[in-house]
Order: C-alpha cells, then sequence, then structure tokens
C-alpha cells in the first residue's frame, strides 16, 4: 500500500511559478503507473508562466476561479472544472479569485523536468 500525505510531500516552486507539492510520480516513488500527480497552487493576483509539457496534463480545480490559456484558447474555470491540456501545448493559468487558487495536475506520461519547457 502507498499513501501520502500532502503536508508530508515537499512544497517547491515550479518552473512556471506554481507552488506544487508532488503527490506520486512513478520516476521517484516506484509506483506501477504511468501519471504523476501534483497540488498545485497559484496564489491570489499571480499567475503561472506560459511553458509546455511533452506529455498530456489535466487540471482539475479544487478551490478558487481562474482564467485557462491553452494555445490560442482561454476560458474561465472554477471549483469543479476539469481541464484537458494536449501534448506540447503552451499554457498558463491566471488565479482571478480573491483566495488561492489550488487545483491538482495529473501529467502522462509522468511529469520529468526535462520534458518542460518554460517560456
Amino acid at each position: 500500500m502507498f499513501i501520502k500525505d500532502l503536508k508530508n510531500c515537499e512544497e517547491i516552486t515550479a518552473g512556471d511559478d506554481a507552488i506544487l507539492r508532488e503527490l506520486f510520480n512513478p520516476n521517484k516513488d516506484g509506483l506501477k503507473v504511468n501519471y504523476s500527480l501534483a497540488h498545485a497552487i497559484v496564489k491570489v493576483g499571480e499567475r503561472s508562466k506560459p511553458h509546455k509539457l511533452k506529455s498530456s496534463e489535466v487540471y482539475y480545480i479544487l478551490e478558487g476561479s481562474g482564467e485557462i490559456f491553452i494555445d490560442d484558447e482561454s476560458e474561465m474555470v472554477s471549483e469543479g472544472k476539469a481541464i484537458y491540456i494536449p501534448p506540447k501545448s503552451v499554457q498558463y493559468i491566471v488565479n482571478k479569485s480573491d483566495i488561492d487558487l489550488k487545483f491538482l495536475c495529473i501529467v502522462d506520461p509522468a511529469w520529468k523536468p526535462e520534458d518542460e519547457e518554460v517560456i
């Protein structure tokens, strides 16, 4: 059995400036899954930097609201919304709420630093 508590995961500032805590990554944890799972925060009044991944990604919004930008499209997102981000798409998210924007990030295949480019 493999269980991680979010509060025990190391908090880092990702290359795109989001605050991340990685929950599962088979490259680090030896799990037999192809995806990674992270918890992300974009603080009030902030945004992530434009970036792209070689992998596909899904955001699931837990708290707050914002505007997601994927290539030439944008849309408002809020709690309960799931967003698919195709591989190699330029993406970023802007916190448009008065609370921290919190969301899960699922990357498939699993996130690796060398697979991300900040623009």
